[in-house]
């Protein structure tokens, strides 16, 4: 719904598009809150692994205990050897993909923002506190 009459120099129209872009602007924002948190529990995740394969390295024994869900496993050390190297290369993996997401909501942001901005100015607000 367009508004009529005159605008004062605050006023400004916002279209469908406009609201669209803010929506879209809102939702990438929160997506990328979202992969700050998923990219910092990735690298946690790929940091235990590698000390539990640092660890496991040390380790004198031929049978481990490995963690299968909520249970302890004795497991032959070779077998957790290569359970943790896995694990550790599809969390890597998955923290690649996180960062690369990331990388490409930034620059859909940026991009919206720079529309945004073009046309509001002052008006908005797109900045975190």
């Amino acid at each position: 719904m367009q508004q009529q009459g005159s605008k004062s120099g605050s006023e400004m129209e916002v279209t469908w598009e406009d609201q669209q872009n803010i929506n879209t602007f809102s939702r990438l924002n929160n997506r990328f809150h979202d992969l700050d948190d998923e990219i910092k529990s990735a690298k946690e995740k790929c940091d235990n692994l590698e000390d539990a394969g640092n660890e496991l390295i040390l380790a004198d024994e031929e049978m481990v205990r490995f963690q299968i869900g909520e249970v302890f496993a004795h497991l032959p050390r070779d077998e957790v050897e290569t359970r943790i190297e896995d694990m550790k290369e599809a969390t890597c993996k998955s923290l690649e993909k996180l960062e690369e997401e990331k990388v490409s909501i930034v620059s859909q942001m940026s991009a919206l923002k720079k529309v945004l901005y073009a046309k509001f100015k002052d008006s908005i607000n797109l900045e975190e506190d």
